[in-house]
């Protein structure tokens, strides 16, 4: 027995080394290739981009529409954060879960539904014109800024309401009642006393929504038109298009410098911000809505969400089904029955039916090894802190880790695809150019941050007590871990599963620039049939986005139903 608990030992610490390995490997090796082109010839190639105005161009406009975006989700999203914090209401549960759905969807299927909403050949512009006899689209939003802003809208809408309303639903209520019973008026509670505690939350979601909107890559590119470009935005065009890899690298250093300054800022205004706070279950804080101005802002959000949320993902299954026609009826499956069609008659065509059998296959094999990186990686950061007498020495040394594991989630998809371009030119690596675990391995590292944050709190909360009694009964350590461990870890590996594979089927940045011709993924073709012409392609589009847009939803709600409890996502 001493010899079986010898050996787990020793296999244990040598699993701690996967996922070290993996994130050297096929992280932080190919940041270094962008890091050395960046600077092969010193600052020479630095110096040439920054002193071009077009890049201060592309950096001002990705920082100037992130600010808009950042101030129209929290608009939209502070009202509902404050209903579902401080309101009960039949379908809650329902409702917030549904608000949810629209950021884990993929890019490409964001932009396809506001473009069966509002586009040309939208079902708004579609009703119109048959309405009042028109030749031409009304409403020209495709390529506004203005449906940029919407779209980012609704795919952060769930940062704010989750992040701020999470913070102010565990509020103490006695804070704003103690105010006014001094006198203050309603925006005086909100403005000296409420706004100031939600300050963090109001921080770390604000913050979010700029880095995902700054960094913001399939909805400019697809709704934005050739007139907009982000970074990302320019990294793929110089990397795809015009084959400039210096300027892309050059491009993709910027951007992570721009994005850890961000998060250095966030970190001191986060602490700046922070006060001791006593937090109440929300339970106690929300209440019914009595009073009539009460229902009308429970009306009024609950229609907003249904409204901004529910429209454009309504509008793209029922604009799928006419089928490429301009007629309002009869609603038939034609495109959803071509997308097994090669109507090209090209050897080197590929349907979107297979390329829903590319992102299933590659979204199986992605969640594989993000299970199998992601829980030796759980493992080892939820390791008890057994040398209390190395302080705040070992303190850091547990947070950089902590840090280390979620670097994928600060890496643009984008300048992360680049650097595997780069990367996979190195002898060593060379095999994984043409392998089909190139696409599995790169989807794996970016959903590992969830799979590691899904299992966390379960291998934090464990009791040893149950292994000690098993091991007391005589059980060896792998029966007690196959018998005792494994059963209770069982709904976060679940979780962290759903979330590898939800991920993996709408990854689209990085996707774009490694997947093969002839292999390639749905998002991907997706992308592809919505720039050709003729409206049976448009049409297919929109249906492979409504079959991937209720995969990944149906993935979401399961992640709401399993999740246990203290999941940090």
């Amino acid at each position: 027995m001493t010899e079986q608990r010898t050996l787990f030992r020793r296999l244990r610490r040598a699993l701690y080394l996967l996922p070290l390995g993996f994130y050297l490997l096929f992280l932080i090796y190919p940041l270094l290739r962008i890091l050395g082109l960046s600077f092969a010839e010193g600052f020479a190639g630095v110096r040439a981009t920054l002193s071009d105005s077009y890049t201060w161009r592309v950096l001002g406009f990705s920082t100037w529409q992130a600010l808009l975006s950042t101030a129209l989700t929290l608009a939209f999203g502070l009202p509902g954060a404050y209903v579902f914090a401080r309101y009960e209401f039949p379908g809650k549960a329902l409702l917030r879960a549904l608000a949810g759905v629209p950021f884990v969807l993929p890019t490409v299927v964001t932009a396809a539904a506001f473009g069966a909403l509002l586009g040309p050949r939208g079902l708004i512009n579609l009703g119109l014109q048959s309405l009042f006899d028109l030749a031409q689209p009304p409403i020209r939003l495709q390529g506004s800024l203005g449906l940029v802003l919407i779209a980012h809208a609704f795919y952060n809408y769930t940062i704010v309401l989750r992040l701020v309303g999470g913070m102010l639903a565990n509020l103490d209520p006695r804070l704003e009642e103690a105010a006014a019973t001094l006198g203050a008026r309603r925006v005086e509670i909100w403005w000296r006393v409420t706004l100031p505690l939600l300050a963090p939350a109001l921080g770390a979601a604000a913050l979010l929504v700029f880095l995902f909107t700054f960094t913001s890559f399939g909805v400019i590119l697809l709704l934005g038109g050739p007139r907009m470009a982000t970074i990302e935005v320019e990294i793929y065009r110089q990397t795809a298009q015009f084959l400039r890899l210096d300027i892309a690298a050059t491009l993709a250093f910027i951007q992570a410098i721009c994005c850890l300054l961000l998060s250095v800022m966030y970190a001191r205004l986060s602490a700046r911000s922070a006060v001791p706070l006593d937090l109440q279950p929300q339970q106690a804080t929300a209440r019914k809505a009595r009073s009539w101005r009460s229902r009308v802002l429970l009306i009024a959000n609950s229609g907003l969400i249904l409204l901004l949320l529910g429209g454009p993902l309504l509008a793209l299954v029922v604009r799928s089904l006419l089928a490429g026609s301009d007629a309002a009826f009869p609603l038939t499956f034609t495109a959803y029955s071509a997308l097994a069609e090669n109507r090209t008659n090209s050897a080197f065509f590929v349907t979107p039916a297979e390329a829903i059998f590319n992102s299933l296959r590659i979204a199986f094999a992605a969640t594989g090894i993000a299970l199998l990186i992601g829980l030796p990686a759980a493992y080892l950061l939820a390791q008890p802190n057994k040398h209390a007498e190395f302080g705040r020495s070992h303190a850091v040394g547990s947070s950089l880790l902590d840090a280390f594991f979620m670097l994928p989630l600060g890496v643009s998809a984008v300048t992360l695809g680049f650097g595997y371009t780069l990367a996979l030119s190195t002898p060593g690596l060379v095999w994984l150019r043409s392998s089909p675990l190139l696409l599995p391995i790169l989807h794996a590292l970016v959903a590992l941050p969830f799979v590691i944050r899904s299992l966390l709190p379960a291998l934090r909360a464990r009791s040893p007590r149950q292994s000690e009694a098993a091991a007391t009964l005589g059980a060896g350590p792998w029966r007690t871990w196959l018998w005792v461990e494994l059963p209770q870890l069982t709904p976060a590996i679940l979780t962290g599963a759903l979330f590898a594979f939800t991920v993996s089927l709408g990854e689209f940045g990085a996707t774009l620039l490694l997947a093969r011709p002839e292999a390639p993924t749905l998002p991907v073709v997706i992308f592809r049939l919505l720039g050709m012409p003729g409206a049976l392609n448009y049409a297919q589009a929109l249906a492979a986005s409504s079959l991937l847009m209720l995969v990944c939803a149906a993935g979401f709600l399961a992640i709401e139903r399993i999740r246990p409890p203290g999941s940090e996502f």
